[in-house]
Order: structure tokens, then C-alpha cells, then sequence
């Protein structure tokens, strides 16, 4: 098997594992899952959600998202912040592509590549990740065989 085989393979596994994880989040507009993988380890994980300590409701009486409602690439880079490991030429894996607030998150946290398997109607975010060198993937059909 080739290494790009083998690679999308991977890519494919480690999306498949973030959507699972989004199924976490108590958001019913959007669930969205975030696994931060390096070295062949997942190193970090999230989901879109309210702040520790805050009621688990995502959305306001007309269905709105809350303001303060996490990303899940926010969670799972403040939760990387706060272990021993470092996202130096890591590779996030989301489920929706990242918005801009997120891609600056993850140009500081040092995150090499974004591989994702839903482009956001609002692309800004993609666009500044690529800007800055961070590779980004679009991997719209994941195999959920492999």
C-alpha cells in the first residue's frame, strides 16, 4: 500500500472518531468534533459546547447559538493548553471546517495541518489557515469501512 493510501485511510479513521465525538456536544443546531492527533496519538479532543461550570444548553429561546458557546477546536486547544503536550506540527481533525476565530487558534497553537469533512458556508477561516502555511483537507466521503 502506498503511503497516500495509507494516509487517507488514516485521515479517514481519525474523522470518523471526531464525528463520534461531536456526538458528545449538547448543541442541536450542530455538533460538531475535534480530535488533535500527533505522532500518531490523539493528543487532544473536543466538541462544541457551553464553559465548564455553564448549563449545557446551546442555543437561546429562538434557537439561536449562546454567544459564549465553544467551537470544539477551541476545546480541544485550550484543553491542550492546559496538558503537557505540545500542538507544535500537529494535525487537527474537525468535522466543520474551522471559522476564523478558530484558525487563529490553531496558526498560534503551532497545528501543521486541518483535515475536515464539511467546508462551513463562511470559508474566511480556511483561507487565513492556508495563508499562514497550514495545510487543510477537505475529505468529504468518509469510508466508514476502513
Amino acid at each position: 500500500m502506498e503511503n497516500k493510501q495509507k494516509q487517507e485511510i488514516i485521515d479517514s479513521r481519525y474523522l470518523r472518531m471526531a464525528r463520534i465525538w461531536a456526538e458528545n456536544s449538547y448543541c442541536r443546531r450542530r455538533q460538531v468534533g475535534a480530535i488533535i492527533v500527533k505522532d500518531s496519538m490523539i493528543i487532544s479532543d473536543g466538541y462544541n459546547g457551553t464553559p465548564s461550570g455553564f448549563e449545557n444548553i446551546c442555543e437561546d429561546e429562538n434557537g439561536l447559538t449562546r454567544p459564549y458557546v465553544l467551537h470544539a477546536e477551541a476545546n480541544a486547544i485550550t484543553k491542550l493548553a492546559r496538558s503537557s503536550n505540545s500542538g507544535q506540527g500537529a494535525t487537527l481533525y474537525v468535522t466543520a471546517s474551522p471559522c476564523l476565530e478558530c484558525a487563529k487558534l490553531i496558526i498560534q497553537s503551532g497545528i501543521r495541518r486541518v483535515v475536515y469533512n464539511e467546508l462551513y458556508r463562511v470559508t474566511d477561516g480556511v483561507e487565513l489557515l492556508q495563508r499562514a502555511g497550514v495545510q487543510c483537507d477537505l475529505i468529504e466521503n468518509i469510508d466508514t469501512n476502513a
